[in-house]
Parts: C-alpha cells; sequence; structure tokens
C-alpha cells in the first residue's frame, strides 16, 4: 500500500523538479535571519474580542459598546436564525441604545451582498452583524466589507471555520466562489444554541478543522518547491486545531454542550491561523480542491466541512500522512468517510479527484500541475476505503 501511496505522489509532484521526492531550490534555512538586511513587514487583521460560553448571546450587547461600534446597526439573519438568536441578538443591542435593522434573506448571493451593502450605505449604518450560518455571515462580511464598516460574527451553528475567518463562500453565476472579505471585529458563539443544532453541522464542522492537516501538508510543499511564504505560527496553530478535534473525537456528541464548546475552540484557533497567515493557506488545500470539484460535479453535493474531511482522508494518503488516524477520527465523531456517507456516487468521487487541481490553480499542492489520471484517483479512493 505505502508503494502505490509513493507512486501517486511521485506522479505529481516530479512536475517542475523531475525528482522523486521534488527536492526544493536552495533556501536560506528556516529561522535563519539575513545579517545584511532584514526588510521583513507583516500586517495581521484579527478579532478584538471573542466570546465563546453558554449564553454568549446575551453578552452582544456589551462587546459592541466596548468595541465603540456605534449606534446604528444591520443585523443578517436567515427566517430561522432570526428566531433562534436573531431576536435576543436585537433585544440586547437595543438595551443598549443601539438601532437595529433586520435583513433577512434566503441565501448567500451576489445579489444579497449587493443589496446588503447598498442598505448599509443608504441607511448609515455604523457597523454589521452576521447572525446564523454561513449564509448570513458571508452576506454581512461581504457587505460590510464592500461598505467599509466593522461585521461582527455571531453563528448558531459550528459548521465550517468561515464563522471566525476572512473569506467568504457566495453563489455567482450560480456557481460558488471564494472572496476575501475582512475578518470579524468580535466572535460571538454561544454553545447553548450551537449544542442544539443539527448535530450534522457540528461533526461538519469537525470534518472543515482536521481537513488543517492537509492544507499545511500542502502549504509546506508549496514553501519547498515553489518558494511560497509560510508562516510558522500559523500552521502550528492551524494543526493544534485539527488535534484538538481528533483527541476529542470520542466526546464530541450531539446536544452537548462541551462538545460545541471543543469544536468552537478549534474554530476560533483556525480562523485566527488564517488571520495571520493573510490568506486561507493553513486551513485551505488539496482537500479543500477536492470538495469544490465535487460541489461541480455531484448531482447531490454533501456540507462543505463533510466534503473537506472525506477528501483529507485521501490527501493524507497522497502525502504519507496519518490518513487511518483522520478516518478513525471521522467514524468516532459520526462525520462521513465514505462517498454512500456523503450521498454522491464512486464515479463522482473519482471524477473530483482528476478535476480537483483544477480548481485555484495558482495555489499548489500535492495534486502538482497536472492532478491525477484516473487510474491513480480510482487506486486512490479504494485504497482509502472512500469507494
Amino acid at each position: 500500500m505505502r508503494a502505490i501511496g509513493r507512486d501517486l505522489t511521485t506522479r505529481v509532484v516530479r512536475v517542475k523538479y523531475g525528482h522523486p521526492l521534488g527536492r526544493a531550490p536552495e533556501a536560506t534555512p528556516i529561522g535563519t535571519l539575513d545579517t545584511e538586511v532584514f526588510n521583513k513587514s507583516k500586517a495581521m487583521e484579527l478579532p478584538r474580542n471573542i466570546v465563546v460560553g453558554h449564553d454568549a448571546l446575551h453578552q452582544v450587547g456589551e462587546v459592541c459598546q466596548a468595541l465603540k461600534l456605534g449606534k446604528k446597526a444591520l443585523l443578517v439573519a436567515d427566517e430561522n436564525t432570526l428566531k433562534i438568536a436573531g431576536k435576543t441578538v436585537e433585544k440586547e443591542l437595543t438595551a443598549r441604545k443601539v438601532r437595529v435593522s433586520e435583513f433577512v434573506i434566503p441565501d448567500a448571493t451576489w445579489e444579497e451582498i449587493r443589496e446588503g451593502e447598498e442598505r448599509i450605505r443608504k441607511g448609515a449604518f455604523e457597523f454589521a452583524l452576521g447572525v446564523g450560518g454561513g449564509r448570513s455571515i458571508d452576506v454581512a462580511k461581504c457587505a460590510s466589507f464592500n461598505a467599509g464598516i466593522p461585521f461582527v460574527s455571531v453563528p448558531t451553528a459550528a459548521s465550517h471555520d468561515g464563522v471566525v475567518s476572512s473569506r467568504a463562500s457566495v453563489q455567482k453565476n450560480g456557481e460558488k466562489v471564494s472572496l476575501a472579505a475582512q475578518t470579524p471585529i468580535a466572535v460571538i458563539m454561544d454553545t447553548g444554541v450551537i449544542a442544539e443544532s443539527p448535530f450534522r453541522l457540528l461533526a461538519s464542522g469537525c470534518g472543515d478543522i482536521i481537513s488543517n492537516l492537509a492544507a499545511v501538508k500542502d502549504w509546506a510543499l508549496a514553501r519547498n518547491l515553489r518558494n511560497e511564504y509560510f508562516s510558522s505560527y500559523a500552521a502550528a496553530l492551524s494543526e493544534l486545531a485539527a488535534h484538538l478535534v481528533i483527541e476529542n473525537a470520542s466526546t464530541i456528541k450531539p446536544r452537548l454542550e462541551e462538545s460545541a464548546w471543543f469544536v468552537c475552540k478549534a474554530l476560533v484557533s483556525s480562523g485566527v491561523a488564517m488571520s495571520i497567515a493573510g490568506s486561507s493557506r493553513p486551513a485551505s488545500g488539496s482537500e479543500h480542491k477536492f470538495s469544490h470539484a465535487l460541489d461541480r460535479i455531484a448531482k447531490k453535493p454533501a456540507l462543505h466541512g463533510e466534503q473537506c474531511g472525506v477528501g483529507t482522508i485521501m490527501m493524507m494518503y497522497l502525502h504519507s500522512g496519518n490518513w487511518q488516524e483522520v478516518r478513525d477520527a471521522l467514524l468516532a465523531i459520526g462525520a462521513p468517510t465514505t462517498a454512500r456517507a456523503l450521498g454522491v456516487t464512486d464515479d463522482e468521487i473519482v471524477q473530483a479527484l482528476t478535476h480537483a487541481h483544477e480548481i485555484n490553480k495558482e495555489r499548489y499542492t500535492i495534486l502538482g500541475d497536472e492532478g491525477l489520471t484516473l487510474e491513480a484517483a480510482e487506486r486512490l479512493a479504494k485504497i482509502t476505503k472512500v469507494i
């Protein structure tokens, strides 16, 4: 099995340097300073206040007041999350004499973002809040970024790390696209609310966090082969988040607030890692490429984090990493590890693997520039028991 793994890896890594190990060009050792010139400069945008815990919703008003965000806010939510948490947030803000206007959205699309931005400008809102899952938060994140006002993230589910990061996933021209926006100035995660959300969403969040392991390996590979910027600090923080979930996998259960607590902490670490890196590199690599390819190919794609988890099993194999540990953790949590569990066909998995390298081509990963052949993709999926 290991020989096959090396076979697959060799095929995709040999692209540039023609050596099975992908020999990197000469570079200054990590941690070594150039004694003649030091001109590094790095700006990091981080959340200024993160609240995770029981009844955290009731601290929204206090947090916004402490940050001096203003007295006029646009609250973005869908119909369901408005009932679950939006009304409570509105009440807390109103008690602090903040005027709140609701913007109820059906989905996270380019049109909703434009409308949100227009509402902010016309209403002279001073800050925005995204209350809900990915859709509400992504719309609030992008609209506030375009309008130049701060944004507060109030997730009602822990299904992916976008609730803490500066990236947003929205529908544009019938296709999901990833956009650069802004890091939330504050994150309020009520573990009681999140524990009551469908467990599938929490399990999906676990898959998204665990996928950091493959993403960091891809990032390190890009540093070695393409001399790409690499932050050891961001990478370590990202891996820490993944290991936190893996080590507590057997304790992550439905309707258990402590489970929500573990996952929320890991999501925060993952989001902060991306902020430090200045990109999604610490949490998005070949496994995310696979997920995005599956979104395009599958008739009924699964949740983002679920697909990333399955992708991580396979990509960790290509990296000669501990893919069995990833698979065991996902099984212990109750997250999908096979095509059948995802609700997609074996052929859709294989096709996604062969097309994954076409996604975000400038981001180098273990898939290389040419990707996997049909035969290699099928063999990979079978060895890792995905099909």
